[in-house]
């Protein structure tokens, strides 16, 4: 089952498969498209920065549980002992280039590639997570307003980019070891037992 290296796993599973994609069908030509991992660091690129266009950032911007899966994820966890938590993972992937044209290029080999191919599992998946060989996770474009992308811009160091919103759903991390459940036991006071007749 997936650990607590899942999240890292998923973000690599992406810049893998991205970048398989761009060997196959590059977005632009005579240059090599990369898709790599960005922090918030990494936007101000006056510094040091892992984002050397032509580029294609994804960066993890949020992390939330999901909320529909919760219940009954912690109803197995009670009777297993093992923890369940089912998360939402939200990126933001940003073409990086020297001109407008090439960024909308890199943007539409994106979307058609994760168009194509929603749902990661099986060999798509990066092994640090440990994933089950049951296990997917489905990639898909979430419905972001400009305010709250812009809002999100306002903690980067970098003025408003062109940025394609996805969520990863749902990525299932277990715990590292279960507890067994504490056995429950019926304890009656206060009962005093029926007089024998003789």
């Amino acid at each position: 089952m997936a650990n607590i290296q899942s999240i890292a796993s998923v973000g690599e599973s992406l810049v893998r498969f991205l970048n398989h994609h761009f060997s196959e069908h590059p977005p632009l030509p005579h240059a090599t498209t990369n898709a790599v991992l960005a922090r918030t660091e990494d936007f101000d690129r006056t510094s040091s920065s892992d984002i050397v266009p032509p580029a294609l950032s994804i960066f993890l911007y949020r992390i939330e549980v999901n909320k529909t899966m919760r219940a009954a994820w912690s109803g197995v966890a009670s009777q297993t002992g093992e923890a369940h938590l089912p998360l939402d993972l939200h990126f933001l992937l940003t073409p990086w280039a020297d001109n407008a044209n090439f960024e909308y290029r890199i943007a539409g080999a994106t979307l058609a590639c994760l168009e194509q191919t929603p749902i990661l599992s099986g060999p798509l998946l990066d092994t640090v997570g440990e994933f089950a060989p049951h296990e997917a996770i489905q990639v898909g474009l979430e419905s972001l307003s400009t305010e709250d992308i812009m809002r999100t811009y306002d903690s980067l160091p970098v003025d408003y980019k062109l940025s394609l919103p996805y969520v990863v759903r749902i990525l299932r991390m277990d715990s590292l070891e279960a507890i067994p459940p504490v056995p429950v036991t019926t304890s009656v006071a206060g009962v005093r037992p029926e007089a024998t007749h003789e």
